[in-house]
């Protein structure tokens, strides 16, 4: 059977980019091990987070279909660093993890142009050095051009749960054995990662009421700029907090010998900034107690997910550890918590495309590249599902600058620094954070969504007279001002704002810290009209107006500084302060410009500001 384009695999990354594809025209299948699962989380029952919450909010400004199942399947909705910024707050909802995977199965089943296979691919149908389709243990051949690889955890997946080891890529499912051998065999760079979850709990055996109650917002806002808010009031279920202890530190010591994250039965890096609870204990023995969040996984409550116990540990030792934890002590397991290992490819062996260099058509999203989460999965395969359709249907690849979205970020960073330990989205990671905040990434990014025809009619008239709206009123304020006349003052007074000594541009007067939505429409009447997600918009925007203009400066002074050519004939080697590994491959592919050495896997912003000023050194030189 003939198709455009293939996507194996049905987790976070899979459903992105299959639909991606499908809705821009391209014939698509979608094959996956279970049809079941298509959607399941694997992990925590969580959507966003901080800059994970940014990454949702892109992929929903461009059309993917996360945030809108996260809004239909909520059960708790949350602002995290609600006290500090707008650029470092983060959307997070717990979800019901039952009800999500329903929604996103049958999305993905009644979506036009997409077929939905339940099979095992084993191999690719290959013609020299391009991709032509893949084949099944069923032994069915099925054709296309564009194959999208989304595995997650199944490539070569090994469970281990104290000395028990268990082939599969979840518990209970089969893992991917074949094709794993397969891409190795293709001389693509493998790796070897580890990831793990915590045990989950039969809600009647936990004492919720000697624990700390950690309910949803007040009022919740949508995680997608698609949901409206007027209508948007869904059930907010209370999380809980406890605490591991010292009996609890204990029994996890004395068990290290048993624990495969510490015996060498586990080979792969794990996560850094998600250690599992053993891990902990080990690094941080001063500590005498850990934050543990007991989350419900559904809208029953019937079971609950142990946030900050991941583990690997034997079962016996996982019941001991938790009913050791107050508000656990008679805990009944329904499944217990592991760790599993498995196959990646090295993310430097792609394209920023997301397609791999070696291989024509094949592309790789997800937690195969080497990230964890399934917010950065997502963002993945909606950017391979896009640039797959675009390259079938003869279009201009589809990339995103870091100065244009976290998404463009992770896979900037992922595409020239590789990674030897799952990669996660932080906003630390972002150079421009001012100007990729969640609250204007509709803003940011709907256009491109138009493009792709991925946004509906309604929505892209809604969003564009909010922009228009928005951005006529900052050149309302940007050019208009006040001057200190005796009503104005008084006027400020009367707000218990400072007085002005001088003329003062609008923007800079609501630019103040104290400016309310209450004082700028008594400053500026007309601006009543306007709707509160727009006066919310002109608050931020005029706050931190400055600042954005010093960052947008800089993009545009980073943009002409990839434009400069290098000299023909350059040593490399006499510039000080890059690494031996980034002298080596620029002197070996002796790149035009600074943009084709910014292309270059491991050669980062900061060598290419380095080369630039010896560049500019040597041109005075002569």
């Amino acid at each position: 059977m003939n198709y455009d384009v293939i996507v194996i695999g049905g987790g976070h990354a899979g459903i992105e980019a299959s639909l991606a594809s499908a809705r821009m025209g391209a014939k698509t299948l979608l094959i996956t091990i279970s049809v079941e699962q298509i959607g399941a989380s694997s992990c925590n029952p969580a959507i966003g987070g901080l800059a994970k919450g940014h990454l949702v909010k892109e992929l929903d400004a461009i059309g993917g279909e996360m945030g809108l199942a996260t809004d239909a399947t909520g059960i708790q909705f949350r602002i995290l660093n609600q006290s500090k910024g707008p650029a470092v707050r983060g959307s997070r909802a717990q979800i019901d993890m039952d009800r999500y995977r329903i929604y996103m199965r049958n999305v993905v089943l009644n979506t036009a142009n997409l077929d939905v296979k339940q099979e095992i691919v084993e191999a690719l149908i290959m013609e020299e050095d391009a991709v032509k389709g893949v084949e099944t243990q069923l032994g069915n051949r099925y054709m296309a051009s564009k194959v999208i690889i989304t595995a997650g955890t199944f490539l070569n997946g090994l469970i281990h749960i104290g000395e028990k080891k268990q082939q599969a890529g979840r518990q209970g499912e089969f893992a991917s054995v074949a094709l794993a051998e397969y891409l190795r065999g293709l001389g693509l760079e493998i790796g070897r990662l580890k990831t793990g979850t915590c045990a989950r709990i039969d809600g009647s055996s936990i004492d919720l009421s000697v624990m700390e109650p950690q309910g949803g917002d007040e009022e919740a806002i949508p995680f997608s700029f698609r949901t409206e808010r007027a209508t948007f009031n869904p059930t907010q279920l209370p999380c809980h907090v406890t605490y591991t202890n010292e009996e609890t530190h204990h029994i996890i010591e004395s068990n290290f010998y048993r624990a495969p994250l510490f015996s060498g039965q586990i080979e792969g890096m794990g996560p850094r900034y998600c250690p599992s609870i053993e891990d902990k204990i080990n690094r941080f023995r001063e500590r005498p107690r850990h934050q543990i969040f007991v989350e419900p996984q559904t809208l029953e409550a019937n079971e609950y997910y142990i946030n900050g116990m991941s583990t690997s540990l034997p079962v016996d030792v996982q019941l001991d550890m938790i009913r050791s934890v107050k508000g656990m002590e008679n805990a009944k397991i329904v499944r217990y918590g592991y760790a599993i290992e498995y196959d990646f490819v090295q993310p430097t062996e792609l394209k920023h495309t997301l397609e791999t260099k070696k291989i024509e058509g094949l592309y790789c999203a997800g937690q195969i590249n080497g990230t964890t989460g399934y917010e950065e999965a997502a963002a993945q395969g909606l950017m391979a599902g896009i640039n797959a359709a675009l390259s079938v249907q003869g279009r201009e690849p589809f990339v995103l600058g870091r100065d244009e979205a976290y998404i463009g970020v992770l896979i900037d960073d992922l595409v020239t620094k590789g990674t030897k330990e799952p990669y996660r989205m932080f906003t630390s990671r972002s150079e421009y954070r001012l100007l990729l905040r969640e609250d204007n990434a509709d803003r940011r990014l709907y256009r491109y969504g138009k493009q792709f025809g991925l946004l509906d009619a309604a929505y892209l008239e809604k969003v564009e007279q909010k922009e228009a709206a928005i951005e006529g009123a900052l050149n309302y304020l940007r050019e208009n001002y006040v001057t200190p006349t005796k009503e104005f003052i008084e006027q400020l007074a009367s707000m218990e704002e400072e007085k002005i000594n001088d003329k003062v541009w609008l923007i800079d007067l609501m630019g103040r810290s104290t400016m309310t939505k209450a004082k700028m429409l008594m400053l500026v009447p007309h601006f009543e009209a306007l709707s509160d997600e727009v006066i919310e918009q002109i608050l931020i925007e005029t706050k931190y107006h400055r600042y954005i203009e010093k960052q947008l400066t800089q993009v545009h002074k980073m943009k002409d500084m990839l434009s400069v050519k290098i000299p023909e004939g350059f040593d490399f080697a006499k510039v000080s302060g890059l690494s031996n590994e980034i002298v080596e491959k620029l002197s070996k592919i002796n790149p035009p410009t600074l943009f084709n050495a910014s292309e270059i896997s491991g050669v980062t912003p900061a060598s290419l500001e380095i080369l630039h000023i010896y560049i500019k050194m040597a041109q005075k030189a002569r």
